[in-house]
């Protein structure tokens, strides 16, 4: 397994840090809109679960990228508000670059405000070709991912100021 992290400091609470990180509608963008890192494609974000945030909230990712069929659920199995949540790929997924991920998020507040380290662990996928892609593509999507996040986060922050 390997893990990609990146921290972020806000000058925020981490109860507020927390309510935009926990939110898809902010740290799910990424996926939701053509980008070059999503090769043109974009991915759609359906709920499994009547809420939205929470320990066990399901949802699935659909969509194609690069021509190949995505599709797969995530749940969260931590959920501790203004502290730190974790959330993995459930079932068998269908995935380009992994095999199964899970992310990470923990907050420490220090003076002034909130530290964010979010995380992704990553497994590679069986077959040669696929298993290539992820050597060449995984930590670079992965860097590219957490920065998205941490980011859009930053922004929803400064917005609300």
């Amino acid at each position: 397994m390997k893990t990609v992290n990146r921290i972020e400091t806000y000058n925020s609470t981490p109860d507020r840090v927390f309510e935009y990180l926990d939110n898809l509608g902010v740290t799910g963008m990424h996926m939701t809109q053509s980008s070059m890192m999503m090769m043109g494609s974009k991915l759609d974000l359906k709920f499994l679960t009547e809420h939205h945030t929470g320990l066990g909230t399901k949802y699935q990712w659909t969509g194609r990228m690069m021509g190949f069929k995505m599709d797969f659920t995530v749940e969260v199995t931590t959920w501790m508000p203004g502290e730190e949540k974790t959330l993995e790929t459930i079932g068998t997924p269908q995935l380009i670059i992994y095999s199964w991920y899970r992310m990470h998020l923990l907050l420490t507040q220090f003076p002034g405000g909130t530290s964010a380290e979010l995380s992704i662990s990553y497994e590679r996928p069986q077959g040669f070709f696929y298993r290539l892609l992820s050597f060449l593509l995984a930590d670079w999507y992965c860097r590219w991912c957490l920065k998205n996040m941490l980011y859009d986060c930053k922004k929803k922050l400064l917005k609300a100021s």
